[in-house]
C-alpha cells in the first residue's frame, strides 16, 4: 500500500471519529443547552463526515487501486497528490474553525477563512480529478 494511501486512510479514520464525536455532542444538544459555537457546528459535522471521512477514504483507495498511468510513474504526479492531501485536510480544519465562528460572530476574518477553506477544498477536488482522469481507461 503506498505511503500516501496510508496517510489518506488514517486521516479519514481520524475525521470519522471526530465527526461521530461531534454528532454525539450535537445530539446531546437536544437534551441540554450547548454553547452557541457548538450548536452552530452542524455543517462541520457533515463536512468532517463526508469530506474528511468518506471522500478521503475513497481518495486513498482510488490512489492505490486505479490502473497505473505508466511504468515510470504508475500513479502520476505524487507531489500534486500530496498537495491534495494537505489542501483537503487544511481546508477541513479551517472550515471546522470558521463555520461556527461565522454563525455566532460573523467577523470579516472568519468569513475570509470560510471562503479560503471552500477554495482549498474545491482545489483539492479538481486536482485529484485531474490526477485520476488519465488513469481511467479501458483495456
Amino acid at each position: 500500500m503506498p505511503r500516501l494511501t496510508r496517510w489518506f486512510l488514517r486521516a479519514a479514520l481520524i475525521h470519522l471519529i471526530l465527526a461521530l464525536l461531534l454528532g454525539w455532542l450535537l445530539g446531546l444538544g437536544r437534551i441540554v443547552e450547548l454553547p452557541p459555537v457548538l450548536a452552530a457546528a452542524s455543517p462541520v459535522y457533515f463536512h468532517l463526515f463526508m469530506l474528511g471521512g468518506v471522500a478521503q477514504f475513497i481518495i486513498g483507495v482510488a490512489w492505490w487501486m486505479f490502473p497505473p498511468l505508466s511504468k515510470e510513474r504508475p500513479r502520476g504526479n505524487e507531489t500534486l497528490a500530496w498537495a491534495v492531501f494537505f489542501l483537503l485536510n487544511g481546508g477541513l480544519i479551517l472550515r471546522a474553525i470558521c463555520e461556527p465562528w461565522v454563525a455566532v460572530d460573523p467577523q470579516p476574518i472568519a468569513r475570509w477563512g470560510l471562503l479560503l477553506s471552500a477554495l482549498t477544498l474545491v482545489a483539492a477536488g479538481w486536482i485529484f480529478v485531474g490526477l485520476l482522469w488519465p488513469r481511467v481507461k479501458g483495456r
